[in-house]
């Protein structure tokens, strides 16, 4: 396929259109993984300060916030509760830090092809 001045593009095959069509979904779930590690790392802070202020409280009951309400709860039970949703936490950001590195690999993988095949025809990257 030749252009009006002369340079020659690259056919897109039907397996290109696939590779590409996969890096931009690969890439909107990146941006999807990026926003809910940075929410699961703020949630991680929260109930690390949650758990210092339990520390300073001098209270035996203590309000905890179950659902929409607070309930008067013993301190030992609450400071049992926020460690464990802490380790719940922890365990999803890895696990979302995972799956962001293979995307990230994937990703990686997918430029090597296409820019191999499309040279500066094609823009994989972010402005």
């Amino acid at each position: 396929m030749q252009q009006g001045t002369g340079a020659s593009e690259t056919e897109v095959t039907w397996e290109d259109q696939q590779n590409i069509n996969k890096f931009g979904r690969l890439n909107n779930r990146l941006h999807e993984l990026e926003d809910e590690i940075k929410v699961a790392k703020e949630t991680i802070d929260n109930l690390e300060d949650a758990s210092n202020e339990l520390i300073l409280t001098d209270e035996e009951v203590v309000r905890f916030q179950i659902g929409e309400v607070f309930a008067h709860v013993p301190k030992e039970e609450v400071e049992t509760r926020i460690e464990e949703m802490k380790e719940v936490s922890s365990k999803n950001l890895e696990k979302l830090e995972e799956e962001k590195e293979s995307i990230v690999a994937q990703m990686a993988e997918l430029k090597k092809v296409l820019y191999g095949k499309f040279k500066d025809s094609i823009n994989l990257e972010e402005d």
